[in-house]
Order: structure tokens, then sequence, then C-alpha cells
């Protein structure tokens, strides 16, 4: 039995940071028991799944995932990765998705009692400490057994939980296999 039952809760997954920190765990995520899992401990209201993709690509490897977890419990937000050449002429991507996070996490703020932010990134500390103020948990989850850590510490510290990933491995996670097809129900981007 879950301490709270009722719990209306939300998951915010930013894609390239948890991608990163399963990575740096050498695993892969199972996000179809994920979502069992949140929905065994309390309401779940949304399941957001934030990430950059590259338009143009016949096959982009990031695809399937994003297909997959929009049919199955997910909802998907993508933006373009947008290309630029840097100070030295070397040509880059970006495809940050901390703004369209956080706007969801205010949006929905009122009508939840727990929010579930799976990502390290600091940025975030500001987001969560505003949704705080309208009266929601938030809990964390990202890796500090990592080298090095994927949890900025302003960001651990202002959560009211933090959780570390490595933790929660034995009921969403698996070991990666070297040379196996990618499952698209694991993160793979």
């Amino acid at each position: 039995m879950t301490p709270y039952p009722t719990e209306r809760t939300a998951l915010f997954i930013d894609g390239a940071n948890l991608y990163s920190a399963a990575r740096a765990l050498n695993v892969d995520l199972d996000f179809s028991k994920l979502l069992e899992m949140y929905r065994a401990r309390g309401v779940l209201v949304r399941a957001h799944y934030y990430t950059a993709v590259i338009e143009g690509e016949e096959f982009s490897p990031i695809k399937p995932l994003v297909d997959w977890l929009a049919y199955n419990g997910f909802s998907v937000v993508t933006k373009p990765v947008k290309r630029f050449t840097d100070a030295q002429g070397h040509s880059r991507t970006k495809g940050n998705m901390d703004i369209e996070i956080a706007v969801d996490m205010l949006e929905l703020a009122p009508h939840l009692d727990h929010m579930v932010l799976f990502s390290g990134d600091g940025d975030f500390r500001r987001v969560v400490q505003a949704v705080q103020a309208r009266g929601v948990r938030v809990t964390v989850v990202s890796t500090m057994k990592s080298q090095p850590p994927m949890i900025a510490d302003e960001l651990r510290r202002q959560a009211d939980a933090f959780v570390e990933l490595h933790d929660l491995l034995p009921e969403i996670g698996r070991a990666r296999t070297p040379g196996a097809a990618p499952n698209v129900r694991v993160f793979d981007q």
C-alpha cells in the first residue's frame, strides 16, 4: 500500500538527461514498467516525455521510442534540433527542452499533489521552487552514482525528495546488452 493512494502525480522526463544518467549507469530503462510503478503508487495524471528530434532524417534512432511512448500512455513533447556554428567554426546542435518542461510544470501545478522530475539539470531549481510554493511536492530522480554525478547539488537540495535512479533499477531497469538490438520500450537516444 502506498502512503498516498489518492495522490495526483505527474512525471516530467527530460529525455536527454535521463538517457545520459542511464548510460552512465550502464543500464536500459523499461518505460512500461516505469508507468506501472507510478500507477501503483497513486493516481498518475500525466507522464510527459521531452526530447528534441532531428528533422529531415530518413531514420532517426529516437523515432521508434517516441512513437512507442506516444502510443503507450506518455504525452510526448518534441521540438526540432537547431544547428548552428560556434565561434570556432564548429557545427553544433542544440535541443534543450527546459522551457517546455518548466511551462508544463507550472501549468499543471494547480491540478497535482506531486511532481516527479527525471532530470539532474540545475536549471530546474527555480521551477521546482515555484511549484512547491503552489503546494506541490517535488521528487527529483537522477543519479549520484556516476562519475561525475548527474544531479546538480542545488536541484537535489531544492527538491522535497531525491530518488537515486540506481535504486529504481530493480523495478524499471536492466543491464545493457552490448550489441543487442534496441527494444523500443528501452530508452535509446
